[in-house]
């Protein structure tokens, strides 16, 4: 038996629900983990890497964690900005 019948014996055996649950994981776990560098949170991106909770926790980041300390500016204030800038 060569490794390449093994490996189809083992994608053969997994249930499609493995897959279904692999293909979320991975969807969640790679949209927070790339807010979270953008953001430059490093400690999330740890945790987030490292702890694997089937998109639960990334979920949560997305949704509830990343919103805070997130300051908007009012989009006057973001004109009188550049135009300040380029009087410079």
């Amino acid at each position: 038996m060569n490794q390449y019948s093994s490996l189809n014996a083992l994608f053969a055996s997994t249930s499609p629900l493995f897959w279904l649950f692999l293909g979320w994981s991975l969807l969640w776990k790679g949209l927070a983990l790339w807010k979270s560098a953008r953001r430059g949170k490093n400690w999330w991106f740890i945790v987030l890497l490292v702890i694997n909770t089937l998109g639960l926790l990334e979920i949560l980041y997305l949704f509830v964690f990343s919103r805070y300390g997130r300051k908007t500016i009012p989009k006057d204030k973001q004109i009188m900005e550049v135009k300040d800038k380029g009087a410079e």
